[in-house]
């Protein structure tokens, strides 16, 4: 008998870890939509704080593409198209000889003591710029900026923009061929990077991390390799010249996905695949027992997985989010890494920073893929506790503790941004 109920004990707690939503119609979900307080809070202060600046937050000088990229329709409501268009110019002329991207650039008068390997260019004086090399999005991250800013504006001059005697359009292809010719494994056909926690960009071996050195495992992951594919898509469909070239790695990059890191067993991508010198964590550690929000959401943004297999995802993210007891979906991973994996102080404790935050700046994105990909109604309901701690903590802040406390750097953009999009998704939903 005591079999038998722990078999229904099991069964309960799945369908209560799979959190289905009362569907409620789409009539009642449009006046739901209409009518909360939040949406209209949280565009409002999006708004305000967008207009102060476009570092990405309290605690960061510098211009980030990553983050860039996930303001820049936001910011297209507060800014003429000539601010937006020059901050992606100024990204053009500091690309590296070889094509690289750099993370972000700050005004050289204010560089201070900090520990990055500040760059130069001559086709841009006014700043210096940094890269922090574990990570492989940055190049991809340029793309879709540039995607993002042609079909927010209309102004696709931008492409026949000259610097240094290439075109924009030039250099953002220039940018996928660097990562071609030097973060590319030819034995799996994807794209690799350090090993980091899901999309972070902090490895575990020292205690700074960003910087690809002796120390580095080489590893693949789905998150790098989804930007990328992303970005394909919106450099063919800008220049459509780039097709013939294109279209055929990116197939190839899709079945690659598909063939190893999406584990079909387990509906999830595994974390990494290893390459050398292998993993830089113990032997007996499971790290598949992990499963990546983030690069998840990338996923379904680059169009990897099946409605079915989103579907899944969003069942195994609710579910995890109940485990670890934290505030939203925007969870980096679960489980985290245990204590010591990481040299970096703010990396090595469970549930710090990219080691199980809760960041809404990907959270957010996931709840946009939701509604493009017809879940609006668990959309909704996922987006709730994003929408209520920025009313709750009067603004926007970079990630959450697993108890749903602010932390890391205020007014932070990328939150702004991608909740504002997600909204906008929602009234757009609510119109058609």
């Amino acid at each position: 008998m005591k079999k038998y109920l722990s078999l229904f004990m099991v069964i309960l707690l799945a369908f209560a870890c799979a959190s289905p939503v009362k569907n409620i119609g789409n009539k009642g979900l449009t006046e739901q939509i209409e009518k909360n307080e939040y949406f209209h809070l949280v565009k409002s202060k999006a708004l305000e704080i967008m207009k102060t600046g476009f570092n990405a937050g309290d605690g960061y000088r510098e211009v980030w593409i990553r983050d860039y990229n996930t303001f820049i329709e936001l910011a297209s409501n507060v800014f003429p198209k000539e601010e937006l268009k020059e901050n992606l110019l100024v990204f053009c002329r500091m690309q590296g000889e070889d094509g690289n991207i750099i993370d972000g650039f700050t005004p050289i008068e204010k560089v201070g003591p900090v520990e990055y390997d500040f760059s130069y260019s001559k086709l841009e004086p006014r700043y210096a710029a940094h890269k922090n090399s574990v990570e492989t999005d940055q190049e991809s991250s340029l793309v879709q900026a540039v995607y993002k800013y042609i079909r927010v504006t209309g102004d696709s001059s931008i492409l026949a923009e000259n610097i240094g005697g290439k075109t924009v359009a030039e250099r953002i292809e220039w940018a996928m061929d660097f990562l071609m010719q030097n973060r590319f494994n030819q034995q799996y056909g994807l794209v690799i990077g350090a090993t980091t926690a899901d999309w972070g960009d902090v490895q575990p071996e020292h205690g700074w991390g960003v910087d690809l050195d002796k120390n580095t495992h080489a590893a693949i992951d789905i998150y790098d390799n989804a930007m990328f594919l992303i970005a394909l898509n919106n450099l063919t469909e800008l220049v459509s010249s780039t097709k013939q070239k294109w279209n055929p790695i990116r197939e190839s990059i899709v079945q690659n996905c598909r063939k190893h890191l999406w584990d079909s067993k387990n509906q999830k991508f595994i974390p990494h695949i290893y390459l050398e010198k292998g993993s830089p964590f113990p032997v007996d550690f499971d790290e598949n027992q992990i499963f990546y929000f983030g690069g998840t959401a990338i996923a379904i943004e680059a169009g990897l997985l099946s409605k079915e297999e989103i579907k899944a995802s969003l069942d195994e993210m609710v579910k995890r989010v109940k485990l670890a007891g934290a505030g939203s979906i925007g969870l980096t991973l679960y489980p985290p890494y245990p204590k010591g994996f990481f040299e970096n102080k703010i990396m090595n404790t469970e549930y710090s920073y990219q080691n199980g935050g809760d960041w809404t700046w990907f959270g957010g994105r996931m709840i946009q893929q939701l509604i493009k990909n017809g879940f609006v109604q668990e959309a909704y309901e996922q987006i709730q506790p994003m929408v209520k701690r920025v009313n709750d903590n009067n603004g926007f802040f970079e990630w959450y503790s697993v108890d749903n406390k602010p932390r890391g750097s205020g007014t932070f953009r990328g939150e702004a941004g991608v909740l504002f999009s997600a909204i906008r998704l929602f009234e757009d939903w609510t119109k058609k």
